[in-house]
């Protein structure tokens, strides 16, 4: 096959190509041989002119069909970029309200901690109160101890003035008046 020229992919020839008839099994040759000849070489140039017909007629809209498809397909790798810029997006809002769940539950557990650090400050404010009191009573019940004891140590400091007196007074008085007995106060 010899090449005239190539117009948009397509090798256009001016030599005949056999045409194979696959189910009867016979080739253009073994059909053109009864055929003349002049009438072989016109049926070559009408079949060349039918084919480049039909072959300008449908290339054009070939060409276009591969154009739109191309365009087609770009338009799809545009739309999958953006379908997954749109996912990421989606993607960065679960994350965002799982962070917002997150600052709530931060913000709770920090009310909490408020609450527990008042709780604490309270109780530590009651102790501090108790231990002044407690205190203050212990000063107190030493001092009532120490009252009563410097009151024991008088009154027995005086009970034994007085039964010094009273021994003086009631060798004294058993002199003057045997017959008068003398009570101790203290003693009931």
């Amino acid at each position: 096959m010899e090449a005239v020229g190539k117009r948009d992919g397509i090798v256009e020839s001016n030599t005949p190509t056999p045409i194979h008839n696959v189910a009867a099994g016979t080739s253009r040759d073994t059909l053109d041989e009864g055929l003349p000849d002049d009438l072989v070489s016109l049926d070559t140039k009408a079949i060349e002119q039918l084919s480049q017909g039909l072959i300008s007629n449908y290339l054009p809209n070939l060409q276009n069909s591969k154009l739109a498809l191309q365009e087609l397909t770009q338009n799809q790798v545009v739309l999958l970029d953006t379908l997954d810029q749109e996912i990421s997006k989606f993607k960065e809002c679960n994350s965002i309200l799982d962070i917002n769940a997150l600052f709530s539950e931060a913000k709770h557990y920090h009310n909490k901690l408020v609450n527990i650090r008042k709780e604490m400050i309270m109780l530590h404010e009651k102790t501090s109160k108790l231990k002044k009191r407690a205190l203050k009573l212990q000063q107190k019940k030493q001092e009532d101890n120490l009252k009563q004891e410097q009151q024991r140590e008088r009154e027995l400091e005086r009970e034994k003035q007085l039964t010094a007196n009273q021994q003086k007074g009631h060798n004294t008085q058993v002199m003057c008046f045997p017959d008068l007995k003398i009570q101790n106060p203290f003693t009931q």
